[in-house]
């Protein structure tokens, strides 16, 4: 069985055998693809959530909220912690410890354990995505670490587009707990290819807990975070409730659900493209852009909602201008923490999650008011220009600090 073979050590990146980093990539890109499924799918069952755990459709969202806050603290906090721990050891226990909380989902009797299991299984989301981004650039070729990087994101947008929709069908067909049951099949499927396929990466740079912490002391790094917690949230806004807001305000047949998550995932794979190229050629402007275009198209969501295929249009164009916030965030985070990459790599997810749980918690507060499931984009365009702001005080911070130096 291959499984049980320990993968030879690698001492560089000239070392590494082209076979095995593929291997190693693709086993790497699989676990994004397990997070990805396990971070989204919960958001399209909400109803069926609401009604098994006989609670209301806002407290229902509460489990999105209480995985997005442990994806919040466990990447900080692990990737200090375990800065000195050898990589593959590390990549195999966030694996189990995520896979151990979702079959903790499955089986938790009460509202109370489900969200309590949901907070555990955030805890890896970050750590792990960090980690496999800085594996995959150590293990690349010179010249390809982007893209080295971009494989290892591939399985987390490729998820949004057949992992989220698979596991909703799932989840609608069987019970909500189906669709958890399958992510943490994923979770085991991922284990054993890492443990086959990912080699000892003995000559690795690794730095120490304080010197990951350190980047905390910045404050572009918190400016940073504050433009994507907030400015990001505007999707989540919107699609945490999307299930009912298709299915009550559309007009879309319930059926649908899982292909109208297929077209906002193929949205954030388009965006996760444009958002890398748009980087290239200037990080600032990028997210500028990418912030304008979400606060544009969640506005437009308002009144699109009220046609099924004018709302499958512009939630293709949410999920797009949503993804091309996160290649240019991620790189700005890494510039502003200088040294502690792995720390970096991590605090891009934990952004994205913060946004989430932003986002899930704002559009209850909507719902629960009574303003109806349209009124979410509104919120949502709300928060996008709120990241606008803050990205504009980052840049005022930056020109100030340049100009007393000079």
């Amino acid at each position: 069985m291959t499984t049980s073979v320990t993968p030879p050590p690698v001492t560089g990146v000239v070392a590494a055998h082209p076979s095995v980093r593929q291997l190693a990539m693709f086993a790497l890109s699989l676990g994004g693809f397990g997070i990805g499924t396990a971070e989204f799918v919960a958001m399209g069952l909400l109803p069926e959530v609401a009604t098994s755990l006989d609670v209301s459709e806002p407290m229902a969202g509460h489990l999105v909220s209480a995985y997005a806050l442990g994806v919040v603290v466990g990447a900080p906090v692990l990737a200090a912690v375990t800065a000195r721990m050898p990589r593959r050891t590390l990549l195999l226990a966030l694996v189990a410890v995520f896979t151990l909380a979702n079959l903790a989902t499955v089986v938790a009797p009460t509202y109370e354990s489900v969200v309590a299991a949901r907070f555990i299984a955030g805890l890896p989301h970050g750590a792990y995505l960090g980690v496999a981004a800085t594996v995959a650039a150590f293990m690349a070729p010179r010249g390809q670490r982007a893209k080295a990087i971009a494989l290892t994101m591939l399985g987390l947008t490729c998820a949004t587009v057949v992992g989220v929709p698979i596991a909703t069908w799932i989840g609608q067909s069987v019970g909500w707990r189906g669709a958890f049951a399958l992510v943490a099949a994923l979770g085991v499927i991922t284990f054993l290819a890492l443990r086959a396929w990912v080699p000892d990466l003995v000559a690795m740079p690794r730095t120490s807990p304080v010197t990951e912490v350190g980047a905390l002391r910045r404050v572009q790094v918190w400016l940073t975070l504050g433009v994507g917690m907030i400015g990001g949230g505007g999707m989540f806004a919107v699609y945490t409730y999307v299930s009912s807001t298709l299915t009550e305000v559309s007009g879309l047949p319930r059926s649908l659900v899982p292909v109208a998550l297929m077209v906002f995932g193929a949205g954030m794979v388009v965006g996760n493209l444009v958002g890398g190229r748009l980087a290239d050629r200037g990080v600032i402007r990028a997210l500028y852009l990418a912030l304008a275009s979400s606060a544009t198209a969640l506005a437009v969501f308002v009144f699109a909602s009220h046609n099924a295929v004018a709302a499958l249009i512009v939630l293709f164009c949410i999920g797009a201008a949503a993804l091309a916030v996160t290649v240019p965030l991620q790189t700005r985070l890494m510039d502003v923490a200088a040294d502690a990459q792995t720390l970096a790599a991590s605090l891009s997810h934990a952004t994205f999650n913060l946004a989430n749980a932003t986002g899930a918690w704002l559009g209850g507060v909507v719902v629960a008011a009574g303003l109806g499931y349209p009124a979410t984009a509104a919120a949502g365009a709300a928060l996008a220009v709120g990241g606008l702001v803050v990205l504009t005080v980052s840049v005022a911070v930056d020109r100030r600090r340049r100009g007393a130096v000079r």
